[in-house]
């Protein structure tokens, strides 16, 4: 039903610019690029989308029985229209998901919008943004279109700790500072619940931004959001920044969610943790070849007040044991994601179309966190290989394959909570078709 809403309503927007004006153009249409409409009286509307096949299959290196883990779905199904208003300075996006899996990829969702804004151009180097999308607290592999990345999936890194799409203000600039050299700060004012935060809302507001800095000037075709040097840079393209957001009161794992991890104090009020996140990363791009390296590390402070917790069933416990001791504040501390990760990455794409491709990450765990969780993390290693075929001379179709060992030493549990002996395999393939 939801499905047929969203397409209901892409229609609607659709005949909505038609009655605009008499005369709706086809502009240009690039395979990949999307297509590209406009009015008689100025308005613009861009139209684009893509589809991800997907199978995956995890194995245990110390299980004497059959113990393959297969799984085939449609990873994303992404459609997005943008645009501008008869002033250009008025923009707007909106972008859903059909496929029912959350951008990590590891759970299913029904929350089926993931862009609706509108920006405005205060100056010709600063926008102003409001309504929901991905933030740019993030890490820098957020930044980048899915249908655009190096290897199948994310890195663990994302998964661990992006908060990925956040509702509130979001101020960018785009500064020459000579030699053909730029600066791109980034402020950010959200709610700090996560996507789709429609109900109460929960602790205050988080706050943070980033800053970049471009030193060989811009990627060509806005490759600084894109992966792969598909455009195949002439000159090398580099962009360095670092990150930083303070969340004041969350009430999830990392701020991907709202009210899913709730504690109260004495007067039965709500008394919720702040979360800290900051870090560093780099994007390098010549001739085919294209490196990432990210740097996250996150802190929490707890507040002293806290005297229950709310269970999933609504009632409330004054129990914090850990390790046989009540201690609330390593009990909250061992819900969040605490701790460090590192992601490198890199890879070459051949003039015929082939690519090869390498990652390496580390999570890093505090004593109290969930990444010591060992059914979803306490996986300190992923090593990953990869080789992709692109269809053509864009993003428009390409069939990836990638292997990843993980490192299972910490001890681990499968999908079932039950404790495994020895490290996984996972192989992942997925074609992507955009248009």
């Amino acid at each position: 039903m939801k499905v047929i809403k969203i397409t209901s309503l892409c229609v609607f927007m659709f005949l909505g610019l038609v009655a605009r004006a008499q005369d709706v153009n086809l502009d240009t249409y690039k395979f990949g690029e999307g297509l590209n409409f406009s009015t008689d009286d100025g308005y613009k509307l861009k139209i684009t989308g893509f589809l991800q096949p997907y199978m995956d299959s995890k194995t245990y290196t110390e299980v004497d029985e059959n113990s393959s883990q297969n799984r085939f779905r449609m990873r994303r199904i992404r459609l997005r229209l943008e645009g501008n208003l008869k002033d250009e300075r008025f923009k707007y996006r909106f972008a859903f998901d059909l496929s029912g899996t959350s951008e990590a990829g590891d759970t299913e969702t029904s929350e089926y919008l993931l862009d609706a804004y509108v920006s405005y151009d205060i100056t010709s180097r600063i926008k102003a943004t409001f309504g929901q999308r991905s933030t740019f607290t993030d890490n820098r592999e957020l930044f980048m279109a899915s249908n655009t990345l190096q290897l199948v999936e994310r890195s663990r890194l994302t998964s661990a700790f992006a908060a990925i799409r956040e509702f509130g203000l979001f101020l960018q600039g785009n500064f020459k500072t000579g030699k053909g050299s730029y600066i791109k700060p980034y402020f950010v004012l959200t709610n700090g619940d996560g996507l789709n935060a429609i109900g109460k809302d929960r602790g205050g507001l988080k706050i943070g931004g980033r800053i970049d800095y471009l030193p060989f000037g811009l990627f060509t075709n806005k490759g600084q959001f894109k992966q792969a040097d598909v455009m195949r840079e002439t000159a090398p393209k580099l962009v360095i920044g670092a990150n930083f957001s303070h969340n004041n009161g969350m009430s999830s794992r990392r701020g991907r969610a709202n009210g899913t991890i709730l504690y109260l104090d004495a007067n039965d009020e709500e008394s919720l943790p702040d979360y800290t996140k900051y870090g560093i990363d780099f994007l390098f791009k010549f001739k085919g070849f294209s490196a990432l390296g990210e740097f996250v590390k996150t802190t929490a402070i707890v507040p002293e007040d806290i005297t229950q917790r709310i269970r999933n069933n609504g009632t409330t416990s004054t129990n914090f044991e850990v390790n046989g001791i009540q201690d609330v504040d390593s009990y909250v501390r061992g819900r969040m994601m605490l701790g460090e990760a590192y992601n490198i990455q890199a890879g070459y794409l051949f003039k015929n179309g082939i690519s090869i491709d390498g990652r390496y990450t580390r999570l890093n765990a505090d004593e109290n966190s969930f990444l010591n969780n060992a059914t979803f993390y306490n996986r300190p290693n992923y090593y990953t290989i990869g080789i992709s075929k692109y269809l053509s001379r864009s993003y428009g179709a390409k069939i990836q394959a990638d292997w990843t060992y993980i490192d299972g030493s910490q001890g681990i549990n499968d999908n079932n909570s039950m404790p495994i002996p020895g490290n996984e395999h996972l192989l992942r393939i997925m074609l992507t078709f955009a248009f």
